[in-house]
């Protein structure tokens, strides 16, 4: 295990008060989140709600056909596992590790009770379901009326605010299930972002070169998502160490 994790560097545990915190602190569980794991399946229950630190959790929604595309992304900004504490208990879509890393995991047990006592961990929940249902919708619309250049800008920079670099490991084939195009789609696309020296791709490595320059290829929806997280849960921060990264 990493020495140098900790729970702070999950946005919404570093929002906890510190009374708040201290109570759940000790069921907090550091585990490895390999890539490609599956943390639940289709019409699976939770056992556990996951705080990601370093690792992304993409969110599938899989149809009868064996085809599938992302709906949703989980980093160091949220928390999988909201069909707990919302009441249906499960949901239609998959949850996969997308990009390798660590979080803390905590029995699904532990945070029903707390957000049952209807305190500061019910109020922080909530908003992050609405940041997140905002970030589906989005994803909805982007997918229905955008180019495929803008959806696959959209989907870096995402992927970039949840990571301390500007490199990712990922190939074209898992990019072009995650956004529902053919793969050639993404090629054709990634070698254009190449060649205006947006980016870099080599072996299932991606490097941001220029981020504004990416910012500039993308559509509105980035924007709408980013600005939506920030406003429903960034003045909840108020316990994040010092030494934890910030957006």
């Amino acid at each position: 295990m990493e020495t140098s994790q900790n729970p702070n560097l999950n946005h919404l545990l570093a929002a906890l008060p510190t009374a708040e915190f201290e109570h759940i602190a000790p069921q907090l569980e550091l585990v490895a989140m390999p890539l490609g794991d599956v943390l639940c399946e289709s019409g699976g229950q939770l056992q556990h709600v996951y705080f990601p630190t370093t690792a992304i959790v993409s969110l599938h929604y899989v149809m009868e056909n064996g085809a599938s595309s992302e709906i949703a992304g989980v980093g160091n900004e949220g928390v999988l596992g909201i069909s707990l504490f919302m009441g249906g208990n499960t949901t239609p879509s998959r949850a996969i590790v997308q990009t390798g890393g660590y979080g803390y995991r905590l029995k699904a047990r532990v945070l029903m009770e707390e957000f049952n006592r209807a305190g500061p961990m019910m109020h922080l929940m909530l908003r992050y379901t609405q940041a997140l249902i905002t970030q589906i919708s989005q994803t909805a619309v982007c997918n229905r009326h955008h180019s495929v250049e803008q959806q696959l800008c959209r989907w870096l920079l995402l992927t970039l605010d949840r990571l301390p670099s500007n490199e990712l490991t990922m190939t074209q084939e898992l990019i072009a299930s995650m956004l529902g195009v053919r793969r050639e789609g993404i090629t054709e696309t990634a070698g254009n972002l190449q060649r205006t020296g947006l980016i870099s791709y080599r072996r299932g490595h991606i490097t941001v070169l220029d981020r504004s320059g990416l910012e500039s290829h993308t559509c509105e929806c980035y924007n709408v998502v980013k600005k939506e997280f920030h406003r429903l849960l960034c003045d909840g921060r108020n316990r994040q160490d010092p030494s934890a990264s910030h957006d």
